[in-house]
């Protein structure tokens, strides 16, 4: 019964991890556009877009995914097994590119934080499906169980990744002829 407890807890993380992951580089173009506003928007927004920011990013980002990252190394104590089977293997190397996804967005946070703009709305536009990607892979290996017809799953990814920079492109293209859409 602990297993499933433990389980539970670690999905519930997990969403609530990717939820900030979901959000943040969404709050990230706004904060890149706010900067390029005039006085005295450009200050008004900046402060309260750097308090949405932080409160998401340490309230609910960062310790999301600690106790996900907790309940996963408690699970796989209870079930030692699935460390030998290939589905984990290939879910555990997304887990790692989900971290350094997660360090690099802190990293964004952090100058952002501190009025330094390095990357324009629009990187951060496509920055902002980096988690879904990982998520989409994690997803398909965790139900299928199955190292291989993981690759199904990234193929469609790259195919949707392809839609989404078209999509990008046109919203880029509709906001540049009318820039209140």
């Amino acid at each position: 019964m602990t297993y499933y407890y433990i389980k539970s807890l670690h999905l519930i993380f997990v969403i609530t991890w990717f939820a900030g992951l979901f959000y943040i580089p969404r709050l990230f173009v706004y904060q890149i556009e706010a900067f390029h506003k005039p006085s005295p928007d450009k200050e008004i927004l900046g402060k309260q877009l750097k308090l949405m920011t932080k409160r998401l990013w340490f309230i609910i980002t960062w310790p999301s995914a600690i106790l996900s990252t907790i309940f996963a190394v408690w699970l796989l104590i209870l079930q030692p097994f699935w460390l030998q089977q290939g589905w984990m293997h290939v879910k555990l190397a997304f887990v790692i590119l989900l971290i350094i996804y997660h360090l690099k967005t802190h990293q964004y946070y952090k100058q952002l934080q501190n009025d330094v703009v390095t990357k324009t709305s629009s990187f951060m536009r496509i920055w902002n499906e980096g988690a879904t990607f990982i998520l989409f892979a994690v997803v398909f290996l965790v139900i299928l169980k199955s190292a291989l017809n993981w690759i199904y799953g990234v193929v469609g990814m790259i195919i949707l990744g392809i839609l989404i920079m078209l999509g990008f492109k046109l919203y880029k293209n509709i906001r540049e002829k009318n820039p209140d859409a």
